[in-house]
């Protein structure tokens, strides 16, 4: 694994110990479920990451309030229209 050396600043840094978890897990942590919520990882490679399975992160973000299905009303509409012909 590799390491990084970042300067938080004393605001960040307490906020962070505020997680009652150690500073670089909270940071880790955070750093994934951003890469996901942005698309960058997906679902199966954030899991990976969190060393847990797929439908265990999915409950996990979801709970943190991360949608597994990023769309928009009319995106689920026609997705819904597109199964229901199938």
């Amino acid at each position: 694994m590799s390491a990084i050396s970042v300067d938080l600043g004393q605001d960040l840094t307490a906020l962070l110990q505020g997680l009652n978890q150690p500073i670089q897990q909270s940071a880790r942590e955070l750093i994934i479920l951003e890469l996901y919520r942005r698309g960058t990882i997906s679902s199966g490679k954030a899991a990976e990451l969190f060393d847990m399975s797929r439908p265990e992160f999915i409950r996990h973000a979801s709970r943190l309030g991360i949608a597994f299905f990023d769309l928009t009303e009319d995106e689920w509409a026609t997705e819904r229209t597109q199964a229901e012909a199938l």
